[in-house]
Order: C-alpha cells, then structure tokens, then sequence
C-alpha cells in the first residue's frame, strides 16, 4: 500500500490563528455555526486565504494520519497545530475554561523582568513580524518586551512537551527546533515540523486551556523569549477585544461605511493596525506608491499638494472620523497629495489587500467623492487637475 506525505499549506496556520483570536474575542454560543458563518463570508469575500494555494501537495512519504507534513519550509505549524481530526490522539476540550475579555478587569501588576539594552534590542528584532502582535500599539509592544523573560536552551532539550500544561508562549530568537507529535501511548513520536531561527509557538494552549499538543525539541543551542499565560492573555487577547470594539465604534462615525454591514464593519475593524505620528510628521508622500489608506482615530492630519513645480499649497484638513489616501488605490494611481501630521496623530491603517477585499461595497461612493476633490483643486490651481490622489 502505497503511503503519501502532505505538506501543510503556509497559509493555514495565519488562517486558523485569525480565526481562534475572533472566536476568543467574540465567545459564539454556537462554534459550529459561527464557524461555518466566519469562513463563508471569508471565502465570499476573495480572502487570501482561499485559492489553489490552499491545497493539499501530495510529496512521498509517510501517511496523513500518521501526522506527517514536510519540514523543508521555514513557515511551519505551530506546535498547538497538533495532529489531523482523523488521527487517534484525544484532546481535551477547548473550552475548559472560557476566556471572557470583558470579565477581565486588567487590574493586578503587571510582569516586568528587567533587561539591558542589548537584550530589549535583541527581542524587539525577534517579536517583529509575528501575527499575534501586529495589532499592538507601541506603547502595548513595551508591555510585551518588558513581559517577556529570556530562556536559555540546549541541544536536544524538549521546550515543551505533549501533554504537559501550557504555561508560556515562546519566541524563537535562534536556533533550530523540531515538533513531534505522538498519535497514541504505543506510537513511536513523529516529526511533523521545524523552526529554523524565527517563528512562535505555545499560543493556543494558553488560549484554550487545553494539554501541549505536541512537543517542541531544540536540535542545538539557542535563545527564547517567554511569556506566561496570564500576561499572553491580558496582552494578547484583551488588547485584541478592545481593539475591535474601539475601531467599530470609529468605524460607525464614517459616512462611506454605511455601505457596509455591521458584519463587514466588524471584519474592516480586524483588518486595521494602528499607526502613531507626531506634529510634523511625513505621513503620505505625494508621488509615492500606494500601499494602503488611513482612518484618523486621534489628531488632525494637514493635506498639500505640489503642481507644476509650485510651492506646496494645503488643499484640505482631515480630522477624527476621516479617512486618507483611498483615491490612489481605486485608480491605482502614485500619490498626488502629501499629508502631515498637525500634533500627535493617532491613525488606523488598512493595507491594500484588505481594502480591496473589505470595502467593495463603498467604492461607488469612493468613485464619486474623487469629483467634489477635483472641482476643489480646480479652485486652488485654477487649472483642470487630472486626480489620481488627493488625499
């Protein structure tokens, strides 16, 4: 009988990461349901996600049901990825002890181990880049670095073990590390993935309450960082509550939203990163390329515009509740308009990829605001004004 190896897709473990961080967020009474409801409107919508990418690749070894996917990739499952459905391994519920991030009151001190500058410069280089913290805000980040403690390991040393509780969630800074999964009391361990000096582990134990799902192996030397599980839960989890219910609430304040529906708003909320500037601050650079557009959370945000070699000339003031830089998207255009920070500024940012995605419905209202922008430039330069982007 003829044995096949299956590689696990690069995607999946972002994609089921997303997923369990909106159903901690969201607390569903029915998991099933709001499951099948999540990936519908994630498939309708074009996501990434989806796609021939998605699929299973078939390699030349070893069965699925043994657990095994190839280790050739850097982006590999986490180790809380555990074995397929159909496999004998019995875990325990996920659910055996809710997290409610509205019950958690955030008071209590808080972890701070203290560290030299070349170690919080050390750990600022390992943290950039993973997902669970792409939505911090800098002062959040601080929290992170100063939560997290350093962790020595050795060759051969098993950083986690299957069925152990979850106590920390781990960042790799070095070295090279294996996961093995062991699909019953009989069964030899099975090496299902690998870590080669970057990525993050531990995460879903600690969100779930539930036993290590595998077991993590250093095959040499090399550096962590830690963070317990009370502390991954405040930082991680609360942060990301209160993070959707603040950017729903701006949101709401957006007349070209209205478009949209709450569930829509809810998953434009999701997709957006905050971004600080203070007073003076290049924010947008006319003639630059477009990677994504703005919603001002906090300040006042100045717009210039430069023609035909002129002097840079203020064409327009955005405040709370506004939004920039949308028009160079829709025409896929350069920047025709610079836009500085007046004072502190407090943005949320939506990259390109999720603005196409999200904000389909709102384009007609998109298309017909460039008009009202050009008949103000005509205005200022008394000249007609081709608009690619003046905001």
């Amino acid at each position: 009988m003829t044995t096949r190896h299956y590689e696990v897709p690069p995607q999946l473990e972002d994609l089921l990461l997303e997923f369990t961080v909106n159903v901690l967020v969201n607390q569903p009474d029915n998991l099933v349901a709001y499951a099948v409801e999540y990936f519908t409107r994630l498939n309708e919508s074009g996501n990434k996600y989806s796609g021939a990418n998605s699929k299973l690749a078939p390699a030349d070894t070893n069965n699925v049901q043994d657990g095994g996917v190839s280790d050739q990739d850097d982006s590999m499952m986490s180790e809380d990825e555990g074995p397929p459905q159909n496999c004998n391994y019995r875990r325990k519920s996920v659910f055996a002890e809710a997290y409610n991030p509205e019950e958690d009151d955030d008071e209590g001190q808080k972890a701070v181990f203290p560290k030299s500058d070349e170690q919080r410069a050390r750990l600022s280089d390992a943290v950039q880049g993973i997902l669970l913290f792409r939505a911090l805000d800098p002062h959040q980040m601080q929290e992170v670095i100063d939560a997290m403690f350093e962790r020595k390991v050795t060759a051969g040393e098993n950083v986690i073990q299957q069925g152990d509780d979850g106590d920390n969630f781990y960042v790799i800074e070095s070295g090279r590390y294996s996961i093995y999964v062991k699909m019953d009391d009989s069964a030899e361990p099975k090496k299902v993935g690998s870590y080669d000096n970057k990525g993050s582990f531990g995460e879903l134990a600690l969100m779930y309450n539930m036993p290590r799902a595998a077991t993590i192996t250093a095959d040499e030397e090399g550096s962590l960082w830690a963070m317990d599980r009370q502390t991954f839960r405040r930082i991680v989890l609360k942060n990301a509550f209160k993070k959707r219910k603040m950017y729903e609430s701006l949101l709401e304040t957006v007349p070209m939203l209205k478009a949209l529906e709450p569930y829509e708003r809810m998953n434009l909320a999701d997709a957006l990163v905050p971004r600080t500037f203070t007073d003076g601050e290049l924010i947008i650079e006319q003639g630059d390329e477009a990677d994504g557009m703005y919603f001002v959370e906090e300040g006042t945000v100045r717009i210039t515009r430069t023609e035909h070699g002129q002097a840079e000339v203020q064409i327009n003031v955005i405040e709370k509740g506004g939004y920039l830089g949308e028009l160079a998207l829709i025409t896929k255009n350069p920047r025709a308009a610079s836009a500085y920070a007046v004072g502190d500024v407090r943005l949320a940012f939506l990259d390109r990829e999720a603005f196409e995605r999200l904000l389909g419905p709102c384009m007609d209202v998109m298309k017909r605001e460039m008009e009202n922008y050009e008949e103000e430039l005509q205005k200022i330069f008394g000249s007609s004004v081709n608009i690619s982007d003046v905001r």
